[in-house]
């Protein structure tokens, strides 16, 4: 159905959908980057599922521009508010809440990466499933300006809405409902993420 506003224009579900969706999506982005605990990722997938199917030519283009800045924008806050707890003499709770998010087997590990490859290992970070906060804390530990990981940090955000538009691409492509990509969309990409946990419960309970 079309609706007309008082100007007369034509307003359709379609458009209403994207004025809905684009604020929509950068919010939810941002607040999972700020609070690890949002499935970024699935959002992502799905909105570039929604957006596949949409007669709109830069629907997807938006979608990607969108989820890289509010993920950037995201990232380099909390590494602001972990440097602002590191330099206090009580921390903060933001940066509490990375330090819980980063056990010390994988903080090691972040930490070997990082004197190895640089601000590289950020791209690697936000790519791997839980890696983007041991990778953050062993920046802050190792005492990082801001600048430097805002610089590492763009390729990484660009790289990660990349990486979750094409799965959402995919899962689109397959199916002629927008819902049931979008379903698709958010079982791989939940799958993704657990995966690599199933895999150190499993290694770690196989016999020696």
């Amino acid at each position: 159905m079309i609706f007309v506003s008082a100007t007369g224009a034509a307003v359709t579900p379609e458009s209403t959908q994207q004025a809905i969706g684009y604020p929509s999506l950068f919010l939810l982005v941002l607040i999972g980057a700020l609070v690890p605990v949002v499935p970024t990722g699935a959002l992502v997938s799905s909105a570039a599922v929604v957006a596949f199917h949409q007669t709109a030519p830069f629907a997807l283009l938006l979608v990607f521009l969108v989820a890289a800045l509010a993920a950037f924008l995201g990232d380099v806050t909390l590494y602001w508010l972990g440097r602002r707890g590191m330099g206090s003499k009580n921390g903060s709770r933001w940066l509490e809440a990375i330090r819980v998010r980063a056990p010390e087997d994988r903080l090691a590990q972040a930490q070997r990466k990082l004197s190895d490859h640089g601000v590289t290992v950020l791209v690697l970070s936000r790519l791997v499933p839980a890696g983007r906060i041991p990778v953050m804390l062993a920046c802050l530990m190792a005492k990082m300006p801001l600048r430097a990981f805002a610089r590492g940090d763009i390729p990484a955000c660009l790289a990660w809405a990349a990486t979750y538009q094409v799965i959402g691409i995919l899962g689109g492509s397959l199916f002629s409902e927008p819902w049931e990509g979008v379903v698709a969309a958010v079982v791989l990409t939940v799958a993704i993420s657990v995966a690599p946990g199933v895999w150190r419960r499993v290694r770690g309970t196989a016999p020696g």
